[in-house]
């Protein structure tokens, strides 16, 4: 008997799961305390709400760690995820407990004190899937609400989750993903018992729209489409049957796009819901909407009545959206003093790259200022409530290079708001993009279809074009102030995509970067006042809370996304695990050092003619280059097709066009290239290799040389081009 209740004792410690029960039943309780009501009012110890609150200004009032002690700032704790992808999520912290997605839509639950796993839940997206998402693998956060941990999945499900333990509760297909290719990498929203989410997918042909469901059950209660769809067969609401009348030729045969794939705001003061529609689908809107037109509700932002989904209000940013300009960028609610009265107002900076005030209560546009570099606009009327455009910002006759590129002036890392400073801080991007038609244009389900052309012009070699994206292609954090409308301050970056913000009641403002570091700022001046080395570009928004009376910041810290994937940004070092990472004062903690960069050698490409070579290189920036970056340049988080095992290249075909490694992500194009677009992508990639290869051999003074006329030509080529 006695050995019988060792051996039960022994069976059960090892099954039980990685906390005590009464961790779970105190977990239950907190998590079962989260409401609306608590999300509206949430407290400096804790973060739970996507922007904190739900007025999303990602402020927090605790000052422990300040601008006077933020020197001794140190890692607490890291923990790697599975995955090496990027991450982009906001955690959700409830009483010492982190909620958090990550890769694959992949959730986590960890002690916030010590990063000890609590729980993991896999919804086993299928890798395949991947395809469909056109801006990495990544999620941007989960909801916890009454208990429950509820996020979205890359393959548009939608999922509630036990928080005490990870075990499913519901789940439903939020999406047809066989009527088209949907995705969520968005955070959902949650309030008054409701689950509200987007889905991504425009630029395969994807029509958008926002739907709420039920918290208990994942039964969906209303749906609001957001561009409206064949006529002949009927409107949904009103709302769809105005904006018909703003589209032109057979819109429904491209989707239309509007997809809701970040952006959406509970108003508790006004019971408004806001939420930001996305492009046009295809980019191009003489393709989609030969005759013009408003393309009503892209690029806007749109008022629904939360119970019912009913329209309420909208302003459009963008008329006839052209250029990838979503406003689906962070929607910041504010209450502020304008011309003499105040104003309950939305701030959003949105990709086009004016900062907005908008009258929350009935869309009335107050003001619209740039905050970066445009050329596709000169201001906007108030009258009107319209942009004025330049000659030049239509592309339809001749190819034009427009600011901001389709990257946006700001995309979705979020902004952050001081009451003490009065300035929203941005995480703006200067950078241009060469629009132009596409030529024949086909639309191809589940392929990009953007109707312009995403492969821009060629440089002589992958080193000179990588020194000139880095001279047109820049970042900062901009202290805007949204009363003046004009810049306070701004640090700038060598690079674009940096993190998303948070700023405290220490006069403090939390920032990522590109290039690898996690910073702090003096929130008054833009002093830098702290610097760690997160060994990896870290694009998610930091958060802060307190366990046990101390204050803790946390950051996911892995490099991706759309910016990440397809940039051709060279990497020193192989991706280290996609990490999240916490500070604290006081803290002595250090990183690993990054993996070993693998490079292997690829076989010589033979006798390759400038033509095939021209063919092969606009082949694989159609099908390719969004997973596996510009010029055959990675990130190494997807495979470098420069330095892959020579078995990949024999087998080139059964890969590329018979998808014999779908499961892990690279599917088959056989229905859309044949065997000899296969070829002219292999040689133009071997072609890459073979100069990457001779540029890592060359050595001596010749060398060097070659490198500082490479700097020197890319600085005047950045200098020409920063006038456009």
């Amino acid at each position: 008997m006695r050995f019988f209740l060792c051996a039960l004792t022994s069976f059960m410690l090892i099954s039980a799961p990685a906390f005590a029960a009464t961790d779970v039943q105190s977990i239950r309780q907190a998590t079962a305390n989260v409401d609306t009501a608590a999300i509206a009012a949430t407290t400096s110890e804790n973060w739970l709400g996507h922007g904190n609150d739900y007025r999303e200004q990602r402020y927090s009032e605790l000052k422990q760690i300040s601008a006077d002690t933020v020197a001794n700032l140190g890692l607490a704790w890291s923990f790697d995820t599975d995955f090496n992808r990027g991450l982009e999520a906001t955690p959700i912290v409830v009483d010492g407990v982190i909620f958090v997605s990550a890769n694959w839509s992949v959730v986590y639950a960890l002690d916030a004190k010590t990063g000890k796993q609590l729980w993991k839940y896999d919804p086993a997206v299928p890798r395949e899937w991947a395809k469909m998402a056109c801006c990495d693998v990544v999620n941007r956060g989960v909801a916890v609400y009454q208990g429950k941990v509820i996020f979205g999945t890359l393959d548009a499900r939608l999922i509630a989750l036990d928080a005490a333990t990870g075990e499913k509760i519901w789940e439903t297909q939020s999406a047809d993903i066989t009527a088209y290719p949907y995705t969520i990498t968005g955070a959902p929203r949650v309030f008054k018992d409701k689950v509200l989410i987007g889905n991504g997918g425009a630029e395969y042909g994807a029509r958008g729209f926002v739907a709420a469901f039920d918290v208990n059950s994942g039964e969906e209660l209303w749906r609001f489409y957001t561009v409206p769809g064949n006529p002949a067969d009927g409107f949904e609401s009103a709302a769809m049957e105005k904006a018909a009348a703003t589209w032109t030729g057979k819109w429904w045969e491209y989707g239309g796009g509007g997809t809701v794939w970040d952006s959406m705001v509970y108003d508790p003061e006004l019971d408004q819901l806001y939420i930001g529609v996305g492009n046009g689908s295809p980019w191009n809107q003489k393709v989609r909407s030969p005759g013009g037109g408003d393309n009503l509700y892209l690029s806007s932002i749109v008022a629904l009545n939360p119970d019912t989904g009913e329209y309420l209000w909208h302003y459009q940013e963008t008329p006839g959206e052209s250029w990838d300009y979503t406003a689906t960028q962070h929607i910041m609610l504010a209450d502020m003093e304008w011309q003499g009265e105040t104003r309950k107002v939305i701030w959003q900076a949105p990709k086009n790259g004016f900062f907005f005030i908008i009258d929350r209560e009935n869309g009335k546009l107050l003001s619209a200022e740039p905050y970066a570099r445009v050329n596709w606009a000169t201001h906007y009327d108030l009258d009107t409530g319209r942009p004025v455009e330049t000659e030049r910002a239509r592309y339809e006759t001749k190819p034009e290079f427009i600011r901001p590129s389709s990257m946006g002036a700001h995309n979705w890392q979020p902004m952050a708001y001081s009451p003490d400073t009065g300035l929203v801080y941005i995480p703006a991007i200067d950078a241009l993009f060469k629009y132009e038609d596409v030529e024949d244009y086909l639309h191809k389900w589940g392929q990009w279809n953007l109707g312009v052309k995403l492969e821009q012009d060629a440089a002589p070699n992958h080193v000179l074009a990588q020194l000139m994206m880095k001279q047109v292609a820049t970042g900062s954090l901009l202290a805007w102030n949204p009363t003046t409308q004009s810049a306070a301050w701004s640090v700038p970056y060598p690079m674009p995509w940096n993190g998303g913000l948070l700023a405290t009641g220490g006069n403090l403002v939390f920032q990522g970067t590109a290039t690898g570091e996690f910073r702090a700022y003096a929130a008054d001046s833009g002093d830098q006042l702290w610097q760690f080395d997160a060994r990896t570009g870290v694009m998610a928004a930091p958060v802060t809370y307190t366990v046990d009376g101390e204050q803790y910041i946390t950051v996911l810290a892995g490099w991706g996304g759309a910016f990440g994937l397809i940039a051709g940004i060279e990497q020193v070092t192989q991706p280290p695990p996609s990490r999240i990472l916490t500070f604290k004062l006081g803290a002595k903690g250090e990183l690993p050092v990054n993996p070993v960069k693998q490079i292997n050698p690829a076989p010589e490409p033979g006798e390759v003619s400038a033509e095939d070579l021209a063919a092969g290189r606009t082949l694989y920036h159609e099908f390719c280059a969004g997973c596996h970056g510009t010029d055959a340049v990675s990130n190494g988080a997807v495979p470098d097709l420069r330095h892959l095992p020579s078995v990949y290249y024999d087998n080139f075909d059964k890969i590329v066009l018979d998808g014999v490694m779908r499961k892990m992500g690279m599917v088959g194009f056989r229905d859309v290239l044949t065997e000899e677009d296969s070829a002219l992508i292999k040689a133009y990639v071997l072609t890459q290799a073979q100069e990457d290869r001779e540029i890592r051999e060359a050595k001596g003074w010749w060398a060097s040389v070659k490198m500082a006329f490479y700097k020197v030509v890319a600085a005047i080529l950045g200098w020409v081009m920063n006038y456009v």
